[in-house]
């Protein structure tokens, strides 16, 4: 299915009261941060993953399981807790410390299995079928898509006078495909992903989702091994440009984040604001641009 613009305002009403309205920053000229770290669990997939749960109706006594590299773990973990639900979350062994710390004080049940994310997501999947919990899909679940893009809702309205381009990070393009389906074709929705994780680049190259290797610095938040079907499609349809940054343009632009306006975001959220400060994306005289900083559970210590 494809999501619509319906569905995202259907899930705002659904989140009403229970996500942050997280603030827009005007930083230079024509260009603005829309600060979705600020989220609750520190990322924009709280939207998507209280959403599909709260969608999914009656819950089984078992309560959720998720996959995650960190993100959507956190954010299932936040929604289950809020609640009162158990929460089993499956994370590869590479997941940050800080993720998986975070994971254990919010109260959920953390499961360590395989390398990267597509190995945690199979034994997830196994372990839900096994209980009986509801599997919450980290990005390619129409419900999570529409919550997501409720970010989207909020900054048409913060920023009235409007905006000609957003700037998204993708991983398994649960955030973009959001982004798409909330806001009018007018504006252009860039994806921005690590030359070492193109899931939804490789993808709208070769016609379909395709697995694709993943490395690098930003690989636990964007490290999805293969696009979803559902960002793949509405990228598809909307023509979305999927531009490419190397790490060491990820990681200037998490530094630059910091040192020039104090935020502290995680690689995988500064691979959108790469696009801007390493060049791969040049606005035109006038453009309006939006950078979504969508993600800061990271470790600050290397900022300092």
């Amino acid at each position: 299915m494809i999501v619509s613009s319906d569905d995202v305002r259907a899930a705002a009403q659904r989140l009403d009261g229970r996500v942050r309205k997280t603030p827009v920053l005007r930083a230079d000229g024509e260009l603005w941060f829309k600060l979705e770290q600020t989220q609750h669990a520190g990322s924009f997939k709280t939207r998507g993953m209280f959403n599909q749960i709260l969608a999914a109706g009656p819950l089984p006594e078992a309560g959720i399981v998720a996959a995650s590299g960190g993100n959507a773990g956190l954010a299932a973990a936040w929604a289950a807790r809020e609640l009162g639900i158990p929460a089993e979350v499956f994370v590869p062994v590479t997941a940050p410390a800080v993720k998986v710390a975070k994971l254990g004080r919010l109260g959920a049940r953390v499961v360590q299995a395989g390398t990267e994310y597509a190995e945690a997501y199979h034994a997830a999947r196994l372990s839900a079928d096994a209980s009986g919990a509801l599997f919450c899909h980290a990005y390619d679940n129409p419900h999570m898509v529409a919550g997501n893009g409720t970010l989207a809702l909020e900054l048409q309205d913060q920023l009235p006078a409007g905006f000609d381009t957003v700037l998204v990070a993708v991983g398994g393009g649960g955030l973009i495909a959001g982004v798409i389906a909330a806001l009018p074709p007018a504006v252009r929705v860039v994806a921005v992903e690590p030359i070492t994780a193109a899931a939804l680049h490789e993808a709208l190259r070769a016609g379909a989702p395709v697995d694709v290797p993943v490395s690098g610095v930003a690989a636990d938040s964007l490290g999805a091994r293969r696009a979803g079907q559902l960002a793949f499609d509405l990228a598809r349809a909307a023509r979305t440009p999927a531009i490419l940054v190397d790490d060491k343009a990820i990681v200037d632009a998490r530094r630059r984040l910091w040192d020039d306006y104090r935020l502290a975001v995680e690689h995988g959220t500064a691979a959108a604001y790469a696009a801007l400060t390493s060049g791969a994306y040049l606005p035109a005289a006038g453009e309006r641009v939006v950078v979504l900083l969508c993600g800061a559970n990271t470790n600050p210590a290397d900022l300092t």
